[in-house]
């Protein structure tokens, strides 16, 4: 092969992978705009009043209204969907600063509503506190504080060190107040109710009645609820019309009766 031929065959090679270059750079910028061209038609359909939100939906709320939970969010109709979407924690923050609030799932069904399921804290119990009473629920949350008596299971002789709305209640007997929420979230599912609950030793005094009470630490009477022993003693004093005396709890589970009111 002379000299010239040579570089003839370089130069065609050299023309052949330029061609191929410029073929790909030409497919690059074309695949490039159209990538872009999707994104934004993508983005202007999403950002349509297509997907603006036109409906709030909330599911098991029982302290508050529907209206009082979407108030609360601060949702508002018409706004767009997905922004909304990046943004749902700044809702649930918001939310879960009142004290009735324990958590809120949001969520978004396409085309344009917005579901906030609600879990509630609910009154289980108060404390006298001066002339209120504190509001806690069953894990010792401090709800409010009112000046009416509710009409829930009064927790007295307890040492308040501490009390903040949506914190829990801080008091020197730890182990025992926790102990007696124990007893208190059993008694829904017991067919029970204490009026009054005397937590200033450890051995405490849960009232039936005024003048029917039931002795022993937490331990032993939440062992005889579960065991139905104080609810089959109960039930027979009941038939007896007897209203007036004191059960005692051991901690074999056994409750006896004095008609004797410590």
């Amino acid at each position: 092969m002379t000299q010239k031929n040579g570089k003839a065959v370089r130069r065609s090679r050299e023309n052949t992978q330029n061609k191929k270059k410029r073929r790909k750079k030409s497919h690059f910028f074309l695949n490039f705009f159209i990538v872009l061209l999707l994104l934004g038609g993508l983005g202007w359909f999403a950002s349509s009043d297509f997907f603006a939100i036109d409906k709030i939906s909330v599911i098991h709320n029982n302290n508050y209204t529907k209206d009082e939970i979407i108030t609360m969010s601060e949702i508002k109709t018409g706004r767009n969907l997905f922004w909304f979407y990046l943004h749902k924690g700044d809702v649930r923050d918001a939310m879960e600063g009142d004290s009735y609030i324990d958590n809120v799932n949001v969520s978004i069904k396409l085309p344009g509503t917005v579901l906030l399921d609600v879990d509630e804290r609910a009154e289980v119990a108060a404390v006298p506190l001066d002339d209120k009473y504190i509001l806690i629920d069953n894990e010792g949350y401090v709800l409010r504080t009112t000046d009416k008596e509710p009409k829930l299971t009064l927790l007295v002789g307890l040492t308040i060190t501490g009390m903040e709305e949506g914190r829990p209640l801080s008091v020197e007997q730890k182990s025992l107040f926790a102990e007696t929420l124990s007893m208190l979230n059993t008694i829904e599912s017991s067919d029970l109710f204490f009026k009054r609950i005397d937590i200033s030793d450890v051995i405490i005094k849960a009232y039936i009645y005024d003048k029917l009470v039931c002795k022993g630490t937490p331990e032993n009477i939440l062992k005889s609820m579960e065991t139905g022993n104080l609810q089959i003693i109960l039930y027979d004093l009941y038939k007896k019309g007897i209203s007036h005396g004191t059960i005692n709890v051991g901690a074999d589970k056994v409750c006896s009766f004095s008609p004797k009111v410590d």
